[in-house]
């Protein structure tokens, strides 16, 4: 097989190969180098591949964001196989769904989740191996296939990978979607897919090898793995935290280590405006910030201005169908701070109406995606790729529709409005909820807002919005409806408001509206 033609693997193989002794990864107190990881995923892989997995077969990683997880990734991929990393948090009745989907080949695991998954696997008829890092508890795990701890599977032996026989078109990971709109979908995505959209992300985002990358993202979201490939890109540091529970802890690290990048979501960034002790913080080596998952609020944006007045803030969308989809230049967000920017690097857009035709500027459509990034379809779900996957302009290529309603500026850059799923039919108007949810949290003490459509005899459908205050904050129902009815225009403003302590969200900080309703 031609090793001239780049894989993903090679990221992490041309990092250790230039930078061996630098410290790649961070992570609860352990410090990993290039050369160390490399060496390790390199035994991790042999370790497969004598247990009989081969080119093509699936690995599950049910792990936290670790050390050893971040070794499972890549030598899965040097096994020639194909990894899915699952969240931890994961319940039993989703991972069973998980492991009969893909029927993976191996499992991976750590002895902490060990409630979890041995009655799973023992029940699965696929899984030949399972590897598990920790202290093994043989009580808890009686019946698991193929047994082997962690740092046997990972011990000391081979220098080299095991012989490549991937090409780059062949499949390196599925990456499940939330579920947040029904059952999880298995996005399969090639080495092509993973390398473009590292590269042009990576490419616009400036990195450069002295970064300093924080990941607080769980690597089953592809927004959270894709801080490690694209810091192993460059040979960055990533400092990798289980998760942003304890905000002080994880603020703490950020400047003992020196972070440079900041990537999070809606969440993480309400979290941070409303903690009253950031200025004790030296923020000043941050040079960038990131946000995807939703469009952040004006006033989270603004707030990130001043806690970070250094650093280059990215407003960014994209979906797990094509990782993605488009960037706001930081030096473009004080005169379009609602907007999502334009696309990637490599990448095409446009939007369509229903019937195909391409809109112009202020018209509101699907949004159509065309480049290296998108997906190969979903795994074994042949009509819901057809969905998804259309022809393009050009004969014989595929283009993602993405499901989400959109519009263009007379510049090009894209204004997200909302998923065609959630748009809400009111009085005869279409509602956008990202629209009204805007409104709601741009009211003083308003923390969070999700809005849905409900069933009304008179309207057909009414807004409903369930409003997070503030801490400390005392607002009522019809305060907030007032504040709104000065925003938005009156098909647009919540017949229903409740007031909630928080919002049901997936792993990756989505609102689960499917929960709401």
């Amino acid at each position: 097989m031609n090793d001239a033609i780049p894989l993903l693997q090679d990221f992490l193989m041309s990092s250790a190969r230039r930078l061996p002794d630098k410290v790649a990864l961070v992570c609860q107190g352990r410090r990993a180098t290039y050369g160390q990881l490399d060496r390790l995923s390199n035994r991790f892989a042999h370790t497969l591949v004598e247990r009989g997995v081969q080119r093509g077969d699936r690995v599950i990683v049910f792990a936290d964001n670790t050390i050893e997880t971040a070794i499972a990734f890549w030598g899965v991929l040097k096994a020639n196989a194909v990894v899915s990393i699952v969240n931890p948090q994961t319940k039993a009745d989703k991972l069973h769904y998980l492991i009969r989907d893909c029927r993976p080949r191996a499992f991976v695991s750590d002895a902490h989740l060990a409630h979890v998954f041995p009655p799973v696997l023992a029940d699965s008829g696929h899984v030949g191996t399972t590897i598990v890092a920790g202290r093994l508890d043989m009580s808890l795990l009686q019946g698991v296939p193929g047994l082997i701890a962690f740092e046997d599977a990972a011990g000391d032996g081979a220098v080299q990978p095991p012989p490549r026989r991937a090409i780059d078109v062949d499949l390196a990971a599925i990456i499940y979607t939330s579920g947040s709109t029904g059952d999880p979908k298995g996005v399969m995505l090639t080495h092509r897919n993973m390398l473009t959209a590292a590269t042009s992300i990576s490419t616009y985002l400036r990195n450069v090898q002295d970064d300093v990358i924080l990941n607080v993202l769980p690597m089953s979201f592809d927004y959270g793995l894709y801080q490690m490939i694209m810091a192993f890109r460059v040979g960055a540091r990533l400092v990798l935290e289980r998760s942003f529970t304890y905000p002080a802890q994880v603020l703490n690290t950020m400047v003992a280590e020196g972070v440079t990048g900041f990537p999070g979501v809606p969440t993480i960034f309400a979290i941070l405006s409303e903690l009253k002790s950031l200025n004790e913080y030296d923020f000043s080596r941050i040079s960038y910030v990131t946000n995807t998952a939703a469009a952040l609020p004006v006033k989270h944006i603004l707030r990130l201005k001043e806690l970070f007045p250094k650093a280059r803030i990215y407003s960014m969308y994209g979906l797990t169908e094509c990782k993605r989809c488009t960037y706001l230049p930081p030096e473009d967000l004080d005169r379009k701070p609602t907007s999502v920017g334009i696309a990637i690097p490599n990448t095409e857009l446009w939007i369509v109406d229903e019937n195909d035709r391409r809109l112009g500027p202020g018209e509101v459509g699907q949004l159509v995606i065309r480049g290296a990034t998108v997906m190969k379809g979903y795994w074994e779900k042949p009509e819901q790729t057809a969905r998804k996957l259309r022809a393009g302009p050009l004969p014989g290529e595929q283009v993602l529709y993405t499901g989400d309603y959109c519009k263009l500026d007379e510049e090009g850059y894209l204004y997200f409005v909302g998923r065609m799923d959630d748009i809400i039919k009111s009085r005869g108007e279409k509602v956008a909820p990202k629209e009204v949810e805007n409104a709601l949290v741009d009211i003083e003490g308003v923390k969070e807002a999700a809005v849905i459509g409900v069933a009304d005899e008179v309207l057909g459908q009414a807004v409903k919005a369930f409003v997070v205050l503030e801490r400390g904050v005392t607002m009522d129902a019809r305060a907030i409806i007032g504040a709104c009815q000065m925003r938005l225009e009156n098909f647009m403003v919540p017949k229903v408001v409740q007031i909630v302590p928080d919002l049901p969200k997936t792993t990756t900080g989505k609102i689960k509206k499917t929960e709401l309703r």
